[in-house]
């Protein structure tokens, strides 16, 4: 069932008020009626006898929930009957909801949640004074110090070229040589996507194990497509199986630490791979070794402007939202830039982000920085948000 988030208004109580007066303008139906007058003596309402009816406990659910976020009660009504819900149950049983002492024990909590809602719109709007706020800039061979102070601390993202040159990768790999010296071995891929529309979120359901050379060929051959591709979720399978191509990476020490050779996450894939908005727990690089991908990128601070509606998911699609550098307050600032071969683009903390592949790519992306990156120990939202 779909919520119908309005304006919020200040109370719950002033909501009740709101509803009492609206009801005047409803059909004359006794039960509304009686509904309508009890609400307004200011008394609990004591509609006529109705008939069982079709909201349930679910219903009763969505409905607290949407008054909790902000809906009208007018708004309710008209999903609720515009369901085939009867217009007098529909009012007694947001009524129900309004005058509950369980819901209306919840308006501390939403008071304090819209304090913070301030604090992020502040954020926000304090974040757009600076100079490079709409735009991701590229920095070449950017130092750790300038690194840390003017983008990993500030949550600010930035393309940082110049430090993959020392990378075999850069000039040893391509389809020919993945197919040649690591062919045979048996890789994990995400596979079927086309299927299904939440493919990332249940990625378990879109897994296929085939070798490299037949996955390479899949590759060279596909054309524009989102059916398959090797992420960071079939990476297990790939360090045990392709770890060679490890020793054609560098830990970049002048950010990352190298405590573990085998860091690192390797994506690949055909053009028109497709990666949805959402944010990670912790800050990552890009490396890009072949091919480019094009990413769109949601400050940290605009979250609550992006539909996050599961955990790290967004309901909004990258596909058909264009880039907005220059937002207004109210609305979700999305950088975008092309990420080429040779560059790595730093994703901070909580960024929504979005990836297309607009050719055959091959990517290592890092969360082995070399300052605290743990931000999940406090996170507890794995579930509806």
């Amino acid at each position: 069932m779909e919520q119908h988030p309005r304006q919020p208004d200040p109370t719950l109580g002033g909501a009740i008020q709101v509803f009492a007066g609206m009801q005047s303008s409803q059909p004359q139906q006794t039960a509304a009626r009686s509904a309508s007058a009890a609400a307004g003596a200011g008394r609990a309402a004591v509609a006529d006898p109705i008939p069982p009816g079709l909201v349930d406990d679910e219903w009763r659910r969505w409905i607290a929930e949407n008054l909790m976020v902000g809906a009208t009660p007018d708004g309710l009504l008209n999903a609720m009957v515009g369901a085939g819900i009867s217009r007098a149950e529909a009012v007694r049983e947001i009524e129900l909801a309004l005058r509950s002492p369980y819901l209306r024990g919840t308006e501390l909590l939403l008071n304090r949640l819209r304090k913070r809602e301030w604090q992020l719109t502040t954020y926000r709007k304090l974040n757009r004074l600076h100079p490079a706020a709409s735009e991701i800039p590229r920095r070449h061979k950017l130092s750790r110090r300038e690194f840390l102070e003017e983008h990993y601390s500030t949550n600010r993202p930035v393309i940082i070229t110049g430090m993959m040159d020392d990378w075999p990768a850069m000039t040893k790999w391509n389809l020919d040589f993945f197919a040649e010296t690591l062919g045979d071995r048996e890789v994990e891929v995400q596979y079927g996507r086309t299927a299904g529309a939440n493919y990332e979120i249940e990625r378990e359901k879109y897994t296929a194990r085939l070798t490299f050379g037949e996955f390479v060929e899949k590759v060279r051959t596909a054309g524009v497509t989102n059916d398959f591709y090797m992420t960071a979720n079939n990476n297990t399978i790939s360090k045990q199986n392709l770890a060679e191509l490890w020793d054609d990476i560098v830990q970049v020490p002048e950010y990352l630490n190298n405590r573990d050779p085998m860091a690192g996450f390797f994506w690949m894939g055909p053009p028109g791979t497709i990666t949805p908005f959402h944010h990670d727990l912790t800050n990552n690089f890009m490396a890009q070794v072949i091919g480019s991908k094009r990413v769109k990128v949601v400050p940290s601070w605009d979250i609550p402007l992006m539909q996050n509606y599961l955990h790290v998911f967004s309901r909004v699609d990258g596909r058909v939202t264009p880039a907005r550098p220059h937002a207004e307050l109210d609305e979700a600032q999305i950088l975008e830039c092309d990420l080429g071969p040779g560059e790595i683009l730093f994703l901070p903390i909580g960024c929504m982000h979005f990836v297309e592949g607009l050719e055959i790519s091959v990517t290592v992306s890092f969360t082995n920085f070399i300052y605290d990156n743990d931000f999940t120990t406090f996170y507890t939202t794995y579930h509806g948000v």
